[in-house]
This record gives C-alpha cells, structure tokens and sequence, in this order.
C-alpha cells in the first residue's frame, strides 16, 4: 500500500514548503512556471506516443486525453500549515481511489494522513458499495458516543492503519501494519520488525535495520499535534470497566470500541444513580474516579476533566483535553488493578489502542504523564519495592534531612528515595512510628497506643497500602448499644433522638458561623450551651434524666473527636476540613496494627535514632542541622514533621527564625489530647450482652464524668482472646494525669461492672495506660483549630521556607488532619514538592 512516505524524501523538510521561491508554484500543483517568460514548462515529463511494437497506434482522440491527465493538476490538502504538499490517500476503499494521484479534495486527518474525496463517496453515498459499513458503524456510535459520527471519525476510528513499535531494545522503530491487522495489546507488547503472522507484511532478513518511515519524526513536534483533526480515542482502555456510566468520547475512549453498548438513555440512568461500578479482582475501596452527579470524594478525579495541577503541567491540553484525558484514566485504571507492582511506560503503551499516527504520540506523551502522576503521589506510591529510580536522572542531585520517623516522614522519606534522592532520617525516640505505637503485650492482641482505625477506606492511602501488603481490614459495624451504671441498655429511639438533636445544635452553630470573622470568634462549649438553652427556652421542650446523659455522650464524643475540651475549640472552625471531600466508605480497625504498614514503608532507609534535631541553620545554600549531642548533618533541603507541640515550644532553633506569619499559624492551633486503656481478661465476659458488636458505650452518670471510658472496643473481631480498649478524652485526661496505671485500671474496672452489674466480671490478667502527656517526642495525640484560629493555619504551617525548609505531618494538611492519613499525605505532598523544585 503507498503511504506517504512513498513520495516524500525529507518530510520534515515539507513544512518549510511556504519558503519556496518564486519560481515555484504557489498552488502546489506539482508544476513549476516561468512567468518572466509567459512562458510555461512542465516540470512531470509527458509519456511518449509511441505504441510498443505489436500495439496497433491508439487514436488522436485517446492521446489527447492522456495528455490531458498527465498535465492535471495534483491538489495539495487545503488544511492550512498542513505540510503533505503531495498527499496520498492511506483508505484506498475506492477503485477509483487517488493514491497518490490527483483528486478534488484531500481530507486531513493529521499531517501524514489523507483520504481521497473519491474513498469518502465510497463510504458517504448512499448508493456506494461502502455506505452499509459506514452506515452501521454510525449507529454503533450514536448509540453509545456523544461526538458528531462523521465520516472523518469513521476513517480516523475505522480505517486508518496501526502503527506499532518494535520491542527489540537496540530499535525500538515504529512500523505501519497493513489496514486488515488488528492492534492488541499482547501484539503491541511483543512485536519486532518483520514479525511474520498472518497477512503482516515481513520487511526483509535484517528489518531492524530498515528506516523508519520519515512521517513518524513529525509526530513530536509540538505543531504536528495542533494539526491533528481528531482527538485520539482509544479503544479496550483499561479504564473502560471503571466509566461505563460515562459517554465513551468524553472520556477519551472510542464509542465503537466500548463494551457498554448503553443506549443514551441507559447512559443518562447510569449518570443519576452515580453507583460506582463492580469490576471483579479490584479492591472495593478503589474508586479513583468520580461517577457521573457523585462529589465529595477525596482523591478522586473527575474522568472527563483535568485538575487544576494537570491543567498547569499540561497547559497545551487546555483546548482539548481528550488525549490527556485518555492517557491519564488508562494510567489511573492500570495502577489500581496492578499496585503490587510499578506501573512502567512499558505497561501502559501496549494498552493504548488507537489507529494512525497519533497513536505515535500518545506512546510519547504517556511518559510525561506517567511520570507527572509519579511525582505527584497519584501512582507507584505506597510501600512498593522500587529497583530503579522511579524519576529520571535529572531528579536524583539532591540530598534530603527528614526530621521525624512518623507517618508522614516515613512517607516522604520513602517516596524521595524512590524518585532517586539520597535520604537521611533523624528520628529523636528509640522507635519509628511517631504517634503510631502498637502493643501486643495482651495476649499477643494488637492494640494501638496511639492510631489503629482508618476512618474512610474508600481511595484512602492506607487501605492501598493493605491491598499491597495483603492486609485484611476488619470493617467496624454501626451499631453502638448505649449502657448505663447500672446495667440498664438505652433504648435505641432515646439514643436516636438525642443524636437528631445533637446534629441540629451544630447545625445552628453551622448557621451562626457563616457571617463570622476570626475575631468573632467564641468557644465551641460555649456556643453549644448557649444554643442548647436557647432551644430549651423557645421550644418548651424538656429532656428527662436519661435523655440529658445520652447527650453528654454525644459530647463526650465530640471532644474524643477534636482531642480537646470543647472550651479550647473554635465554634467557627472546629470541623473546617469538612468544607473539603473526605474519605467515604467503611470505617475499619487495622487489626495488625498501622506498624505493620509503617514498618514496610521503613524498610531499606537510613534512620538514625536517637537523634534529636536541636537546630536547623538554613542561612546559607547548604542547610545545617544539629543534634543534641553536637553531631552535624548537611543537605540541600531538609523536611520537618515533628509534632506541632515541638513546633509551639521550640525544641527545634531555627536560623534565621520561621517567618512570623509561619509562628502565628502555628500557634493557633491546640495540641490535642487524648489517653487510652485497654485491659486484657481470661474470657469474653460481654459477648452476651454485645451480641457480636465492635464497640459499646458507656453513658457518663454526670456531666463531670463526661469522657471517662466513653466507648468500648472489642480488640479481637474474630472473638478468640479478651481485650477491651477504652478512651479517655476531654476533662477526664487531666484527671488521670496523676494517677497511677493501676488506679485508672481499676477506675475501668469500676465502670465495666457497672456495665455488667447482672453478671461475674474478671479481673484483668493484664492491661495498660497510655501516656502520651508524658512522650517527650510527641506530648500529644492530634491537632484542632483553638478559638480565634483558622483552618488556613494548616496551609501556612505547610508551606516551605525559602525552597529549603519543609514542613509535614497531621498539623500541615487541612484537608485530612488529625489522622495517619492526613500525615501519609502530607509527606507525599512534600515528597513532589522537593522533587519538582
């Protein structure tokens, strides 16, 4: 078949035709004139009249029409900076096809790819052996796309031959197949020149060595994609099971290639119930894209539209987003069904299924992709093994300090050293793991002393992380029986009336806030009193005995949630990240610990413990840090996650300074503090009672006991050992804070028997008391904005000084604080930040 490399001799060199001298034509007909002269001279030469001997001499009419044609014209395609000055029809469908000949209209599809106005009759026309083909993939298109069904669209979509790449390491050519091959992604994953199969042209003994056709230099130029008709629209997209709701072309994938086949009006049902798809073998808390009319899903990307972040990297996508758009799903789609392993170019460009040439450039663009996507946390994240940098060699000059084995700068640590970057951690305690400390004293049960459930697994980073490590998450049931001192279980519509009025006092506060400045400020305690007796006065309403107890669980709660007494917490702030998407799904116990997934993520750093940082001097290019014992650290950047109560009481000196604004944001927001028991017995004395629940709650007996063991938690799902875990938060954490362990155990004690007054309770064989006041390192559990702050202070803590200092941990991301989510993220966020710097 011709291609157009068949005329070209130097195709780059076509798009400088506009700079041609005068001498030539300016029509592009293939004739040269001299018009000095008013003289015309061909340049083709004219066939000779002479028959061959044995041929009678064809008549003067009949040579007088091929010299007709031979002085036709050759019409360039009329798409202006196209540089085919000399076309050729890829389609030939026609019999009376142009090749590479003469027609009366070229149609463009992308410079390098033609058909003739004689093959778009033969597949337009009604009364033309090629309209049913045509005409059946129109429906086929209409029924399942959005986009105009053009005939254009049919030849990109249906007729333009494959292009693959040879997999040999030494080549690596790009070669046309013939129209009748059909791509796969096992063929494009395996095909080396001259591959012989079944009516795939060989190119000789030694094809490797063959050129490659000139056509394909073009394809990268940047002015080669602006000339492109179509936006590429891939066909058997890995993504293609996620976005089934989701008109194919909107999405960057080809509606005549879609296993939907959903009728508009199927696809508009789909876009109202937003269902997330069931795709067997995937994890079912992996849904990275939104579904049509669904929001506030975090980590989720919208399919048919770039973010803000890809919009700023990928700027000449902003017209047409398609092919971005197509690349980034498919990339998106193959992490998430394959997260045990990084996800290569390699992988991905087998997948990407589309004809033409511009299947050329998507090779080509989906290792920018791929690698923005890296470096941004999106993809090859987690605790994956990495053999090779993840980042090319321009990423690896930099050396980096993490301050803080926690959460997020385990995870900052890991994902530099993944990129290519030299890691040094300095961890001040004896132990990784911050604020993450399992315990398995009690019969080999593991018990967080600080986190251990993930609130929101759909999308989170730890439930990927799990998937990778093969963890199972034990999923927390609803129901939470309420009991009293005395034995006596709440009614359920007590608990349910309380809790609708709970929500409708926040709700109010909510309202009140909206008009509100930081200086406007009051105490969240106080304006939930104020709101509560106000409703109490204008309603009428009066709550019995029980009903006031049931309450002042579910402020109890409140303050377990903020790890403060309400009278330090913002009323204006308090749940300021809730204004952001948050993580969806099932609340789970990690039943085997978050030291599980932390020590993984440990492993192969450089962490010196026993190290505390005392001064970080970033006066000059190279940052200096110093340990308590005088030993000295260099590097170019170096990233602070200690806790925010290290920050407050300057454990670390900073020279010069932090910035004022840095300080002020650092200061208004409250160390939270929370403790917890947790008591292992000789048998399951609730089970009874609880019936296979996960927790329990304890309803105080006064306001002043409000916090003490509020809730309980079964720490063995599987129902084998005994080992209760209680919270202390609120005004109970400083009552303890002088106590004995034994005395706060015994404290338990008294309330489980209370609980359980009708039955034997044991004593406990073994128990526990966390003192998080007490940890030199941490001296707290989690952040919350106090009264007069913002929830920007998060943002402004976060933000680095002078491209040199950085900053991570629960207390620098406002959309997720508080958790070991929020602190794997932020160190993720950092990770990207240094690397693009």
């Amino acid at each position: 078949m011709l291609t157009d490399a068949d005329y070209t001799v130097n195709a780059s060199g076509a798009r400088r035709a506009k700079k041609r001298t005068a001498m030539e034509s300016s029509s592009g007909d293939g004739q040269s004139s001299l018009r000095s002269s008013g003289r015309q001279v061909n340049v083709r030469m004219k066939r000779c009249n002479n028959p061959p001997p044995g041929q009678t001499k064809r008549k003067a009419t009949d040579t007088e029409e091929e010299e007709d044609q031979a002085e036709k014209k050759y019409r360039k395609c009329e798409k202006a900076g196209c540089s085919a000055t000399y076309p050729v029809c890829f389609a030939s469908a026609s019999e009376r096809c142009a090749k590479n000949g003469y027609t009366s209209r070229w149609y463009h599809l992308s410079c390098g790819e033609h058909f003739c106005n004689e093959c778009f009759d033969h597949y337009y026309r009604s009364h033309k052996d090629g309209y049913e083909t045509y005409a059946s993939w129109k429906r086929v298109w209409t029924g399942n796309g959005k986009s105009e069904p053009s005939l254009k669209a049919f030849m990109a979509d249906q007729q333009l031959p494959y292009w693959v790449q040879c997999t040999k390491p030494d080549c690596g050519k790009w070669r046309q197949l013939t129209k009748e091959i059909q791509l796969t992604a096992s063929l494009a994953a395996t095909y080396r020149c001259g591959m012989k199969f079944n009516n795939v042209k060989t190119e000789g003994p030694d094809q490797c060595s063959l050129p490659e056709d000139l056509r394909v230099a073009e394809v990268i130029d940047s002015w080669w994609h602006s000339m492109l008709i179509l936006p590429p629209l891939f066909k058997d997209s890995p993504a293609n099971p996620f976005l089934t709701a989701y008109y194919p072309d909107c999405v960057g994938m080809s509606p005549s290639g879609s296993t939907s086949n959903h009728s508009h009006a199927e696809l508009r049902a789909e876009h109202c119930r937003a269902i997330p798809p069931q795709i067997p073998g995937l994890c079912p808390y992996f849904q990275p894209f939104y579904q049509p009319n669904e929001c506030g899903k975090a980590l989720c990307v919208r399919p048919d539209m770039m973010e803000l972040d890809e919009l700023y990297e990928f700027p000449e996508f902003s017209r047409d987003p398609t092919m971005y758009l197509a690349l980034r799903n498919l990339i998106l789609a193959s992490w998430h069904r394959g997260c045990k392993e990084v996800l290569t170019p390699q992988n991905c460009a087998p997948h990407i299924i589309v004809r033409g040439l511009v299947r050329v450039r998507c090779v080509q663009e989906m290792d920018r992709v791929l690698l923005f996507m890296t470096r941004k946390g999106l993809i090859n994240t987690g605790v994956l093994s990495v053999k090779q940098p993840l980042l090319p060699e321009r990423y690896h000059n930099k050396n980096v300090i993490v301050i803080g084995a926690g959460a997020s700068g385990l995870a900052a640590a890991r994902q530099l050293q993944n990129f290519g970057m030299q890691v040094v951690m300095l961890e001040a305690s004896e132990r990784i793991g911050g604020r993450v400390w399992d315990d398995t004293s009690l019969g080999g049960v593991t018990v967080g002393r600080g986190a251990q459930i993930v609130n929101g697994c759909v999308n989170n980073p730890i439930a990927l992380m799990s998937e990778q490590l093969s963890i199972k998450m034990h999923k927390l049931g609803e129901r939470c029986d309420l009991f009293q001192e005395g034995g006596s279980a709440t009614d359920p519509a007590i608990d349910k009336r309380m809790d609708f009025h709970f929500n409708a006092i926040l709700d109010v506060v909510s309202e009140w806030r909206k008009d509100k400045s930081q200086n406007q400020d009051t105490p969240l305690g106080e304006k939930i009193q104020e709101v509560y007796k106000t409703f109490l006065q204008e309603s009428g309403v009066q709550f019995s005995q029980l009903e006031e107890k049931v309450l002042q669980f579910h402020l109890s709660n409140l303050e377990y949630a903020c790890g403060s007494t309400l009278d330090q917490v913002s009323a204006r702030s308090w749940d300021h990240n809730e204004f952001f998407a948050q993580f969806s799904g099932d609340h789970t116990l990690l039943t085997e610990g978050y030291s599980s997934v932390l020590n993984k993520l440990a492993e192969g750093l450089d962490i010196r413990i026993k190290s505390p940082v005392q001064a970080i001097d970033y006066s000059g290019d190279i940052v200096k840090v110093t340990s308590s014992n005088g030993t000295q650290w260099t590097a170019q950047k170096v990233l602070v996650t200690v806790p925010l109560t290290l920050l407050q009481k300057n454990i670390i000196q900073f020279n010069p300074p932090l910035p004022e604004r840095k300080l002020k944001a650092i200061h208004s927001l409250g160390a939270g503090l929370i403790e917890k028991v947790a008591l292992q017995f000789p048998f399951r004395f609730w089970d009874g009672k609880i019936q296979g629940a996960d927790y329990f709650g304890h309803i105080p007996p006064s306001p002043d006991k409000r916090g003490m063991f509020g809730v309980f938690y079964d720490m063995d799902p599987q129902g084998k050992r005994s080992v209760l875990m209680s919270v202390i938060s609120g005004e109970a954490v400083p009552s303890i804070r002088d106590m004995e362990d034994k005395d706060v155990a015994d404290q338990c004690m008294k309330v489980l028997r209370e609980l359980f007054k009708e039955q034997e309770v044991p004593d406990p064989v073994n128990y526990f008391v966390t003192r998080w006041s007490r940890d030199m390192w941490s001296q707290m559990s989690y952040s919350f904005v106090k009264t007069g702050g913002s929830g920007e202070a998060y943002d402004i803590i976060a933000e680095d000084v002078q491209g040199k200092v950085f900053f991570a941990g629960e207390a620098t991301n406002r959309h997720f604080p508080q958790t070991v989510t929020g602190a794997y993220l932020s160190g993720v966020r950092e990770a990207s930040k240094i690397a693009a710097l």
